[in-house]
């Protein structure tokens, strides 16, 4: 029977309570061989290859043959012999995976090796080949290592370059979009571009679970326009209140950061409350969304997708408001894309149309927050309480109590967010090639039909919208309330041509095509296998 080694070892022999499955997972069998499944690469070693049954040796091993695992290592060194890692450190003070696990404890602990001088050449930390590192490098002369972390030791994401992500690099989505440009026309696309934030914004809330409230929905269009690229750290406390209150407007009842506990969860009076996700404690709140906008700034020319991706879900995962917090993580998707460059002013990408596009789409998307969620759940649900009522420095009285905060806290520092990336690439793909194209083609025919009534029938367009939705929405027909309405319309050669003009328009309609992720993936211009960044 094989025997687990590094990570694995580790995590089994030291009872780490590990939320986030394992990228690499390690054994000592008879041959050596590699194998992937469901994003895990499995590696099978030859016993030559088997490291002495110590949590030094399979830390050494761990860093040698499967690399920095952020979550895993914060818990080893939370119950590893601080002596040992000195030890180990005195005996090979030039030994690149000594000094790496030297780095790393400081890095992860703030605590202070008794360690001696090492010497060697400078080795990075992270490998730039296998994850997203900061484009940036510090030098840190204690360890003789390049730090590249992108991140800080309050909150830093995980990005692995797996194929699909690689393929993120060579994908413009500036390019794409100007193609859209020059398939429709200039003047079309800026025509469409109000109308695909009026979509996105009615899209967003229909993920909260909201109505079709106008008000709502106009108030987030017009703070998507109004901020979207432009605040200089939309990350800040003081810029999060600003844009909180224009997206849920001045009456929100806890603006700003929260200083509660707070869950995502579901249920009704007689069933009770079912807990979904449970954000980090609101002390760490602060220095969390520090270490993101530090991921934002330290990886600045990696791919725009990616940093998208960390950008919204390492947002939402942190949950830092009493809400909102969904509106503005999808809101930061294009932030992120218009600070990098990849989508021009005034076009925004209806992503939040793209996920609620079906039943089917809007679960994948549930699934892809659970994939993070669902494995912490698990681990702590006996450390959730409803008991008594505590009032908090925000003015929240709350029954909810969590003693697992401790065991989620390296969860929530190093979030593996390579899946939600994965899944952002083909929500934009999609969003660019096929939402976009389709709602550009849509409003295209429904300018050209609303051009023709204009031609019969002068009216301002707010008029000739309302008379063209309903003559469709009856029937292709005129009804009575319409013409008590509009008496013009009791002219029955003139209801006649106007009806023709929007049955003409409901057959001139654009096809929906529907999106293949494996196909499309294919089609793609292939990437080349290493990362010269």
């Amino acid at each position: 029977m094989n025997e687990w080694v590094g990570y694995a070892w580790l995590t089994k022999t030291l009872n780490l309570p590990v939320t986030q499955k394992l990228s690499i997972v390690s054994q000592i069998g008879r041959d050596r061989k590699t194998s992937c499944n469901d994003g895990v690469r499995h590696e099978v070693y030859r016993p030559q290859a088997k490291p002495n049954d110590t949590p030094v040796a399979h830390l050494a091993f761990a860093l040698k043959h499967e690399g920095v695992n952020l979550e895993v290592l914060s818990r080893v060194f939370s119950v590893l012999n601080k002596q040992q890692l000195n030890d180990w450190i005195a005996s090979e003070p030039s030994g690149q995976y000594a000094r790496k696990a030297g780095f790393l404890y400081e890095w992860l602990t703030g605590d202070r090796l008794d360690a001696p001088s090492v010497s060697g050449n400078y080795q990075p930390i992270l490998d730039a080949q296998e994850v997203i590192v900061a484009t940036n490098v510090i030098k840190n002369r204690r360890w003789r290592i390049d730090d590249n972390l992108p991140g800080t030791p309050a909150f830093c994401p995980v990005i692995r370059r797996t194929d699909l992500l690689k393929l993120t690099e060579h994908y413009d989505v500036a390019k794409r979009l100007e193609d859209i440009k020059q398939d429709y026309g200039t003047d079309m696309i800026e025509k469409s571009a109000v109308w695909l934030t009026i979509r996105e914004s009615r899209a967003s809330f229909a993920i909260e679970h909201e109505g079709d409230q106008k008000s709502k929905i106009h108030r987030f269009a017009l703070a998507m326009g109004r901020y979207c690229g432009k605040i200089d750290a939309p990350l800040a406390p003081a810029a999060l209140t600003e844009l909180q209150r224009s997206i849920l407007g001045t009456s929100t009842i806890r603006p700003g950061l929260r200083q509660s506990p707070v869950f995502v969860g579901s249920g009704t009076q007689e069933m009770g409350t079912y807990v979904h996700y449970i954000a980090p404690d609101a002390r760490n709140i602060a220095p969390m969304l520090e270490g993101l906008q530090t991921f934002l700034e330290r990886t600045q020319g990696e791919s725009p997708i990616v940093r998208a991706a960390v950008a919204s879900f390492g947002f939402v995962f942190i949950h830092p408001l009493a809400d909102g917090n969904g509106r503005i993580s999808r809101f930061l998707i294009n932030d992120t894309l218009r600070r990098d460059a990849a989508v021009p002013e005034p076009l925004l990408l209806p992503v939040s149309s793209t996920i609620t596009r079906s039943t089917n789409s809007r679960a994948t998307y549930d699934k892809v927050l659970e994939a993070y969620s669902k494995p912490m759940m698990s681990r702590t649900v006996n450390d959730i309480h409803f008991g008594g009522r505590t009032r908090y420095p925000d003015g929240v009285v709350s029954d909810f109590e969590f003693t697992g905060s401790d065991i989620l806290r390296p969860s929530w520092q190093y979030p593996d967010l390579t899946h939600q990336a994965e899944y952002l690439f083909h929500i934009i793909h999609e969003t660019i090639e096929y939402e976009m194209r389709y709602q550009v083609q849509s409003h295209s025919a429904y300018i050209h039909a609303r051009d023709r009534v204009k031609d019969v029938l002068e009216g301002p367009d707010e008029h000739i919208d309302r008379i063209m939705r309903s003559v469709e929405q009856n029937n292709l027909l005129v009804s009575n309330k319409l013409k008590k309405d509009f008496p013009v319309l009791a002219d029955v050669g003139l209801a006649k041509d106007i009806t023709q003009i929007v049955r003409d328009y409901i057959n001139s309609k654009p096809v929906r095509a529907p999106y293949e992720p494996e196909a499309e993936i294919e089609a793609m211009p292939p990437t080349s296998a290493g990362n010269d960044k």
